[in-house]
């Protein structure tokens, strides 16, 4: 089935500590079964949902989620004021991501290797990408990406979303047999997981 999505802009107005706040937010329809909300680190507020929920829903689910979305929103600001300044210019810049893709491409099919050993499963191919919300992915057809950026991470944080991404072949869901799974070959993943959450803004060149 084709995936049909339908993208449009919105303002989400929060009340927050004395504060109002006007968050645009990016409203994606699609063939999805379920909702979710993201935040980049740069503070762009994505909500996806299925393609036939109504207006009513949105706007419930936007209120419960609102204390978690204004509190992210500014943790993500409070991160992007601490961040270095790079002194790099737009040329250097581009010149070493093409680079650490390079690399990505090389390193990401020797760690899905080795890791496949002990997880099961069997992938077609492997891509690397600049995504913006996702370290990795697994898709129903067993292709796995991954986010360049976790180059620049330690190698232990890269290993746990190889390992991650390789359980969701055996499991396509975060149900407690995954977590069971993906601890079982990476015991330390909550440590990982929550270097990710703190440092992962911290990613870029």
């Amino acid at each position: 089935m084709e995936n049909m999505e339908q993208n449009t802009e919105n303002i989400l107005r929060i009340q927050y500590q004395s504060t109002r706040y006007e968050l645009p937010y990016t409203l994606i329809r699609s063939n999805r079964r379920s909702c979710a909300i993201s935040i980049t680190p740069d503070g762009q507020i994505t909500l996806r949902v299925p393609i036939d929920i109504t207006g009513q829903e949105i706007e419930r689910l936007l209120t419960k989620k609102r204390h978690w979305i204004i509190t992210k929103y500014l943790e993500m600001q409070e991160h992007a004021k601490n961040r270095p300044v790079s002194d790099l210019t737009d040329t250097q810049r581009i010149a070493l991501e093409k680079r650490y893709i390079a690399a990505a491409k090389d390193y990401f099919p020797k760690r899905a290797a080795y890791y496949s050993q002990f997880t099961g499963g069997s992938y077609n191919r492997i891509t690397v990408r600049d995504q913006k919300t996702r370290w990795g992915s697994c898709s129903a057809k067993g292709t796995l990406s991954f986010n360049w950026r976790l180059m620049l991470a330690p190698p232990a944080i890269l290993d746990y979303v190889v390992v991650h991404e390789l359980c969701h072949l055996i499991h396509m869901n975060h149900s407690a047999a995954f977590w069971q799974k993906v601890e079982s070959v990476y015991p330390d993943y909550r440590a990982a997981r929550k270097w990710l959450k703190d440092h992962g803004q911290e990613l870029v060149l």
